[in-house]
């Protein structure tokens, strides 16, 4: 069996793989001082950013959903990896030499093919197509990508390749590189009838790349009349590694300009991203074969930075006959989704991206983008469209159905000048728009399944009576200013182990009254203390490992990336005043406790008792104000 990865090298990968590098793939990150960064969270939906990264301390953590970790621990959550495997797509990519234990130790891997694997096939299969859009065969691909304006850099550009129509050229070549048959299969690359075949032949293929550049799949297009397919494109099926609903072609080279320029551009396939991208729109990316929807929000708004502080602009390009029609009114109703302003940008030609960069250059392309509408504002004028405003009750009929959108609208501020907009548009009064909106707003919500509409509300009474809450332990919360003191004394304790050294040395569990904090120092003190941290950088991912509680965890992801509250470095002043006051409190709570039990002796009946307590009294005030001149003097 393998053996375990050993600690060594995997403090090499945390030291050489860092954060912020790793995490900004997914992730549009700004500085929020203290040496933090902050960005939407990966991990929930949120329009306000509060997931921070501490790239001194190789350490995230998000304050909305409480997830945290090192940077191994972020890989294994963003892309639903087991330790191991985290490891080694760190290791590869960072060029950390793994070494392992020796002996027969477990190989606690998922089975099946690893992730690791699977991307290193797609990269190989990549590079194998492209190669095979040089040959003689693959003239009609190359005929094909001329045609559209595309020549051999801009297929080098976009990795775009051919497969050869023979049926298993690409598995014996894969094969040759020692990959399995159960790992191409897996894969999607390759099918199993009679026996083992290519998934896609003779046919011009487009590498489908997640965000950090790792291909994960392929769109294959038609070229060949007697291709005996007639889908005019064929993607890669959901495997481990491509899910389409989480995928959009071109983010791998438009994560950075959608960052800089708080813009993205939504086309519908390949060939448009490649326009764009070659006309100066860097923007641009596309789905893979399906319906533009919230995952591919939720991925577009990370790298947006798309929340109530930066405001950018999404832009979907249709067509202007009724399928694009109806694509606006889809993305209309996830316009929710957004902070940022979303709009429209139709060619009155009819021409998509590419068939307008083709017939009239590359500033056509720009200028479409350009001249980009609300998408409000479009959706209304095609709604409104499709009445006969010389009717009476035509007239009717537009408004209403104009008014349900209008009220729709995220921010209220602008709907009555959308009202008003509406008025003009059908040649009513303002007021007769404005009161038809006000209506349609108080109707209630659509049927089961309508947007916004509050799910428990389809429940019955009686459904909601045999599935009653599941309970929750009860703490306090982490935040409840009763325990800020515990909360900076660890916050000092994971950040600074070297700092806070060993004036420590008296603190014990007891001194935190926080369960959840008590828990936490519980893990130091098995770890050796603050001694053993000084000088460790994997120290707090140490402290987090060795939590079994998923709160405890939690909150020592929490206290390594919220800065403390001088913006300088901890000197023995600030660590004294911390140290040393908690002590106090934890001795001021013992004198309460010894006071209460003395005034409950008697101290006739029980003059034994009652002296030890007074004399325990006397020596508890006794170090209290020994601690408070240490406090006054820190």
């Amino acid at each position: 069996m393998v053996g375990r990865i050993r600690d060594d090298s995997i403090a090499e990968v945390r030291e050489k793989a860092r954060i912020d590098d790793v995490v900004s793939q997914y992730v549009t990150l700004r500085n929020a001082g203290g040496g933090s960064q902050k960005g939407l969270c990966p991990f929930h939906d949120e329009k306000s950013p509060s997931f921070h990264v501490t790239p001194a301390r190789n350490f995230f953590h998000c304050f909305g959903c409480q997830e945290g970790g090192d940077v191994i621990t972020f890989v294994m959550k963003i892309d639903g990896l087991g330790f191991g495997e985290a490891v080694e797509r760190l290791a590869d990519k960072y060029g950390v030499q793994l070494r392992r234990e020796e002996g027969d130790e477990r190989d606690n891997r998922p089975r099946g093919p690893s992730r690791t694997r699977l991307v290193e096939a797609h990269r190989e299969a990549q590079e194998f197509y492209a190669e095979q859009l040089a040959t003689p065969e693959a003239l009609v691909a190359r005929q094909f990508l001329a045609e559209r304006g595309f020549d051999q850099a801009a297929a080098e550009q976009f990795g775009i390749g051919f497969s050869p129509r023979g049926g298993d050229d690409l598995f014996r070549h894969l094969r040759a590189k020692a990959f399995s048959q159960e790992e191409l299969v897996t894969g999607g690359l390759v099918a199993v009838g009679r026996s083992a075949y290519d998934r896609f032949r003779g046919r011009l293929m487009w590498p489908i790349r997640d965000a950090s550049g790792d291909t994960i799949g392929f769109g294959a297009r038609r070229i060949l009349d007697d291709d005996r397919i007639d889908a005019k494109y064929l993607n890669t099926s959901e495997t481990p590694i491509y899910k389409k609903s989480q995928v959009l072609y071109g983010i791998d080279l438009a994560r950075r300009e959608i960052a800089r320029s708080s813009q993205a551009v939504i086309v519908e396939g390949y060939t448009d991203v490649m326009a764009c991208h070659l006309a100066g729109v860097g923007t641009a990316v596309a789905t893979c074969g399906t319906a533009f929807g919230e995952d591919h929000s939720r991925i577009l708004r990370r790298f947006l930075d798309d929340h109530e502080e930066f405001r950018g602009e999404v832009i979907f390009t249709f067509d202007g006959d009724a399928a694009g029609q109806k694509a606006a009114l889809r993305a209309f109703s996830g316009d929710q989704n957004f902070v940022s302003q979303t709009y429209v940008a139709v060619e009155p030609s009819g021409k998509d991206p590419c068939d307008l960069r083709v017939a009239d250059g590359d500033a056509a392309v720009r200028e479409l983008v350009a001249r980009r509408v609300p998408l409000y504002r479009f959706v209304l004028t095609n709604v409104v469209g499709k009445y006969d405003l010389d009717r009476a009750d035509g007239r009717i009929d537009a408004l209403r159905e104009g008014a349900r959108l209008v009220s729709s609208v995220r921010d209220k501020s602008k709907v009555d000048a959308f009202a008003r907009e509406l008025s003009q548009m059908i040649g009513v009064d303002p007021d007769e728009a404005r009161a038809e909106v006000r209506r349609a707003a108080h109707r209630p919500a659509p049927a089961a399944g309508g947007r916004g509409q509050d799910r428990r509300a389809d429940r019955s009474p009686a459904a909601a009576d045999s599935a009653p809450a599941a309970p929750r332990r009860q703490v306090p919360d982490l935040r409840d200013p009763r325990f800020t003191l515990e909360r900076e004394t660890l916050k000092l304790v994971v950040q600074h182990p070297m700092a806070i050294g060993r004036t420590t040395a008296d603190i014990g569990a007891n001194d935190f009254t926080h369960p959840t904090y008590r828990a936490v120092w519980e893990l130091v003190e098995q770890a050796g203390g603050t001694a053993t941290g000084a000088g460790d950088p994997a120290w707090a991912a140490r402290l987090r490992d060795a939590a079994s509680d998923p709160e405890v965890s939690s909150a020592v992801s929490a206290l390594g990336v919220e800065p403390l509250l001088t913006e300088k470095e901890p000197d023995a002043a600030y660590v004294g005043h911390h140290v040393f006051r908690l002590l106090e409190l934890t001795t001021m709570r013992r004198i309460a406790e010894v006071k209460s039990r003395l005034q409950r002796t008697n101290p006739v009946e029980d003059v034994e008792a009652y002296n030890r307590m007074f004399g325990e009294l006397a020596a508890l005030e006794q170090h209290r104000r020994a601690l408070r001149d240490r406090v006054m003097g820190a």
